[in-house]
């Protein structure tokens, strides 16, 4: 039971919401609707665009390796506190960096604070929220991706019309992180760390542990789905810039992706308790390699939106229940399994990239690089012989 100065269940999950929404809608996916002005305005090839994004991936993957021990561990909210401050901080570094190598180290040292805010962030409140007895508040905090995604948009557009400096639009939602992240602090610094709390491990599975087999398959498809969605999420705005009506299509798509993003959580948790985790994951797979194949191949801008549409409904999806499937498997003892998971998670998100990027230039489209991206489906055929164990809870 909670410390009665402590504060209650939905202040704690809006502060996770908010966390989410300036580290990771804001801080980790801005780059995707202002990559065709920073291209402009820099003067970059695809390729040197999707290094930097590769950049900000490996920060990422670092950074998630970084944090997990200290997830478990009392100076949690000190590295908590140090994320949000790197995060504001370095979105706020996109309004006066010019050069690649620059950009590079900063949204390297992004992508390591955006993780040490969504592994440390997401221990903190899934735990406070088991504590609480409100665990289906968990599906709150992570719409702030889809919140950040959209209000991002909004300032980007705001202070295109009002600046209309690609400098401006990064301090301007550099300014908008900080102010959430102060609110997320000052709620969830009150939070009182818990020596057995019941986020430190999840109970063993009442069932015996799938196959090594199974266990192997799952990472694999989850390092796929690392390359396969990021490839799409990267680019598609860019996509859109060769269109009819792109100044229009540009943040209209990115905004249809955050906004399916934001109850994404809460629909596939649903569906895997009604039908099992591995047969959520499945058709979560096959929807979003949908989505990438319509983005980069359809005609014209329904195609478009409607892929963004599949991506934003998916992502989030597939890295909640497959990071829950881990720890059905794990049982008592999740910290390697979940390693391996975010090790191979990162390295495809870290290729997707840098390949993307050069595939699009030498072929001059994105049609290559999208079917590439259709991995996605790969990796629901590895879920195939997945046995349904334990649905998610």
């Amino acid at each position: 039971m909670s410390d009665r100065n402590e504060p209650s269940a939905l202040p704690v999950a809006l502060a996770g919401t908010l966390l989410l929404t300036a580290a990771m809608g804001i801080g980790r996916f801005a780059y995707t609707p202002l990559l065709p002005p920073l291209r402009e305005a820099l003067g970059w090839s695809l390729a040197a665009a999707g290094d930097v994004a590769s950049a900000n991936f490996l920060g990422y993957l670092l950074g998630a390796l970084l944090a997990a021990p200290l997830a478990q561990r009392g100076s949690r909210a000190r590295w908590l506190l140090a994320g949000m401050l790197g995060s504001a901080l370095t979105t706020t570094l996109g309004g006066v960096v010019d050069g690649l190598g620059a950009w590079l180290l900063v949204r390297l040292l992004s992508g390591v604070a955006s993780a040490f805010c969504l592994v440390l962030g997401t221990a903190t409140v899934v735990e406070a929220l088991v504590d609480r007895k409100r665990p289906g508040l968990v599906a709150l905090h992570f719409a702030g991706v889809g919140l950040g995604i959209m209000l991002s948009v909004a300032v980007i557009e705001l202070l295109r019309v009002a600046a209309g400096s690609v400098h401006a639009m990064w301090a301007g939602l550099g300014l908008v992180s900080a102010l959430a992240l102060i609110w997320s602090w000052s709620v969830l610094r009150r939070l009182r760390p818990h020596a057995t709390g019941s986020g430190a491990a999840p109970p063993a599975s009442p069932h015996p542990p799938l196959a090594r087999a199974a266990l192997a398959r799952l990472i694999v498809a989850y390092g796929l789905f690392g390359f396969g969605y990021v490839v799409t999420a990267t680019f598609i705005v860019a996509m859109a810039r060769g269109l009819a009506h792109a100044a229009l299509l540009e943040p209209l798509t990115w905004v249809v992706v955050g906004l399916l993003a934001a109850p994404s959580v809460a629909l596939w948790q649903h569906l895997a308790r009604s039908s099992g985790i591995f047969t959520a994951l499945r058709v979560a797979f096959a929807v979003e390699a949908c989505g990438v194949l319509l983005a980069g191949y359809g005609e014209g801008a329904f195609a478009l939106l409607v892929g963004g549409g599949l991506l934003g409904g998916t992502f989030m999806g597939i890295t909640a229940l497959g990071l829950s499937a881990a720890r059905d498997i794990a049982g008592r003892h999740p910290g390697r399994v979940l390693g391996w998971m975010t090790a191979a998670f990162g390295l495809g998100q870290l290729l997707g990239p840098a390949v993307a990027g050069r595939l699009a230039e030498s072929t001059g489209g994105f049609g290559a690089p999208s079917l590439l991206a259709a991995v996605l489906l790969v990796g629901g055929l590895l879920l195939l012989r997945a046995p349904e164990r334990n649905p998610a809870n």
